[in-house]
């Protein structure tokens, strides 16, 4: 139904893909936010690439700063927040650009997900009508052009009967199908970069499995690069190829998917592995595991593992020293990237 690939977005992907340089690369990012009780540190020196077609899932609990991450990425703070560091899009600085320069590359070539479909797609439009407000105002085609690009587009990511369904209005679609219309909206116009901030929480399991391998595919075809934001490590085993995990507003520890679920070291990490409901990770008592305790909110970062008050293997050193995100000493591997003073299951694990 889409006929060449240019169309979708995949001609200037491929591009991207073929320079050998991330989409995305993100040096020393930094949120503080103003508030009543001083500046609240959201997000602490956080750094990562993303290369085309590549899916890497940011994971933590609430209040982690994954998702301040998420929005400071397109310019979506409030104007409470402060953002230091790069965020470079295919050699475009974003941390700093001005509303109408982010006006113009946000839906273009930085696009969102959000999580609940009905709190983004206006109730008295049609959800074509929405597709192609986003093809007119990107790419200045026609109303009748832009109305079979939707109809091609709601083809692309699943919806049955797309011809019929582009004239109905969101109340009329199923949550997955509502899902799969921000998903459609988000790709129109080919972006080089994805943000899918929790995009299956509102979902049942099963709808939520098919969304993320419809991510998947379509970021695999079209040259996509995708960020993934999710509390969930169980969601992220199928559709990753590489995980972030953040705490307190840093990074924590970062490696392949496959790595990163085969042999965990910082101890938040497994905590995280320990709380998904699998058969194999349950407590001795017959239930789940659970982390102590809470994210705490820092007005300050101090200089220290934020995590050392919930760490079953938190030493005095943890409590008066940060550990640096250092590789993993193992040459001939992936680069494995933890702030950890005693890994576990190393002879330091105490």
């Amino acid at each position: 139904m889409l006929g060449s690939q240019p169309q979708t977005g995949g001609g200037k992907n491929a591009a991207a893909a073929s320079t050998g340089r991330p989409v995305l690369s993100v040096r020393d990012l930094s949120v503080t936010f103003r508030t009543e009780e001083g500046s609240v540190s959201a997000v602490d020196s956080v750094s990562f690439d993303v290369e085309a077609g590549e899916v890497l899932a940011v994971v933590g609990e609430s209040g982690c700063g994954k998702s301040v991450t998420a929005m400071s990425l397109g310019g979506l703070l409030p104007r409470s927040a402060t953002v230091t560091g790069s965020v470079l899009l295919e050699g475009t600085e974003l941390v700093g650009a001005s509303d109408r320069q982010l006006r113009g590359i946000r839906g273009d070539d930085l696009a969102y997900i959000f999580q609940e479909p009905m709190t983004s797609l206006n109730p008295v439009f049609t959800v074509g009508r929405q597709i192609v407000e986003v093809l007119r105002l990107h790419q200045g085609v026609s109303a009748r052009a832009a109305k079979s690009r939707a109809v091609e587009l709601l083809t692309l990511v699943g919806i049955p009967s797309p011809a019929r369904r582009v004239d109905e209005y969101p109340h009329q679609l199923s949550g997955g199908m509502r899902q799969r219309v921000m998903i459609a909206m988000a790709l129109a116009c080919g972006p080089k970069v994805l943000i899918a901030d929790e995009p299956t929480t509102a979902l049942d399991v099963t709808v939520q499995a098919a969304i993320l391998d419809l991510l998947r595919d379509l970021g695999k075809r079209l040259g996509t690069a995708i960020v993934l934001i999710t509390h969930d490590l169980g969601v992220v085993a199928d559709i990753a190829d590489r995980v972030v995990v953040m705490y307190a507003g840093r990074i924590v520890e970062t490696a392949p998917t496959q790595e990163l679920f085969d042999a965990p070291q910082h101890h938040y990490t497994t905590g995280l592995l320990g709380a998904v409901p699998t058969a194999g990770r349950r407590a001795s008592d017959g239930r789940l595991q659970e982390i102590p305790g809470l994210v705490p909110v820092l007005t300050v970062q101090p200089d220290a593992c934020t995590f050392a008050e919930r760490c079953p293997a938190a030493s005095d050193r943890c409590r008066t020293s940060r550990p640096p995100l250092a590789p993993e000493e193992n040459p001939g591997r992936t680069v494995h990237r933890f702030a950890c003073w005693h890994p576990a299951g190393s002879e330091e694990d105490r």
